[in-house]
């Protein structure tokens, strides 16, 4: 009886030990399939949830099917249940295995904005409006209430005054920490760049170096002309001569400018418009890049007192204006040559 007893109970161990290995086996297989997720897929994980949460999220939304293995690969390997509220980025071909053991290493998501050289604050504040998973603060705010927001003291408005770059950041990440690093990492930029600038500019302050900057920015892409692109606007603040510089115009005009300066924008007075008045506009018409700030900061060393389009990406400096004039006529004939073809 003993002896029958023993080899009975030798063979339910035998199940028991079939069905186990059969059960571990079934869950090392569902944890090698594939999620799915035909293209990258972004997921939030909110804060408090558990497995049961997260095994009705997954299933919502469709990234896995009802799998009665579930919930035994987390009993069989726990550490597996320890994910972190967050956003993440789901790739294709991810097995569950790699989803969970993303939602444990709290790795969230990271998306970028880009903040272009010569854009407006208006413009940088339209990229993030646009931006996705950052969170709102600044939207409809007024350039006074943004720069106080950063903590500029000194003006009420930033144009100028952040380093254009490309910023990462995790989904509910403010505007305004973006913001606040490109401001921090401009004043850093300006301020090494006006300790070792050029003796006997016609700069008060830093502010005005980064005015003449952003000037620059907007009249030339082309990084190697820069330094005479400021050179000739230095000549001109040294000897009382107006800037005379299309792109302050376009700023002061604000919304008026359409894409056309006439004859009347030129002759109409605001505080920006460097046909009317003498010396830098009061702040900077855009976000310089750290070339236009090094060109302020070290322009040339020329005779150069104008300079227009080539119309090959470039410009032709003149050191008078006759010569100007008929640099603008070659200018104006190619641009009708281009045209006719």
């Amino acid at each position: 009886m003993t002896n029958k007893k023993t080899k009975i109970f030798a063979l339910i161990v035998l199940i028991l030990l079939g069905l186990a290995t059969f059960a571990y086996q079934k869950v090392k297989q569902f944890a090698d399939r594939p999620i799915n997720v035909s293209s990258e897929t972004i997921f939030t994980l909110p804060a408090g949830t558990g497995r049961v949460v997260l095994e009705t999220l997954l299933i919502d939304k469709k990234l896995m099917k009802p799998n009665p293995w579930f919930p035994w690969l987390l009993r069989l390997e726990p550490e597996l249940s320890e994910f972190k509220a967050g956003t993440y980025r789901f790739e294709k071909g991810m097995t569950v295995r790699q989803m969970l053991e993303l939602l444990k290493s709290g790795k969230e998501a990271q998306f970028s904005v880009r903040f272009v050289e010569g854009f407006k604050l208006s413009d940088w504040m339209k990229v993030l409006d646009k931006s996705e998973y950052l969170k709102h603060e600044l939207s409809g705010k007024s350039d006074e209430d943004i720069a106080a927001a950063l903590g500029a003291t000194d003006t009420k408005n930033v144009e100028g005054w952040l380093y254009p770059d490309t910023y990462h950041y995790t989904a509910g990440m403010t505007d305004l920490s973006l913001l606040k690093r490109a401001h921090v990492r401009m004043e850093k930029t300006v301020a090494d760049i006006w300790k070792g600038r050029m003796d006997s500019l016609p700069y008060k302050t830093p502010a005005d170096m980064v005015t003449m900057a952003s000037i620059i920015e907007k009249e030339t892409a082309v990084k190697d002309e820069r330094p005479e692109v400021a050179s000739v606007f230095i000549n001109r603040l040294r000897i009382g001569m107006r800037l005379q510089t299309d792109p302050t115009v376009i700023y002061g005009m604000g919304d008026k400018y359409t894409g056309n300066i006439t004859k009347k924008d030129l002759e109409t007075p605001t505080p920006y418009n460097t046909y009317v008045i003498t010396g830098l506009p009061p702040s900077p018409i855009a976000m310089p890049g750290e070339a236009s700030l090094q060109a302020a900061a070290h322009p040339a060393k020329t005779p150069y007192l104008y300079f227009v389009a080539d119309g090959k990406g470039g410009h032709t400096f003149s050191t008078n204006l006759e010569n100007h004039n008929k640099a603008v006529r070659v200018y104006i004939e190619a641009l009708k040559n281009k045209n006719e073809k």
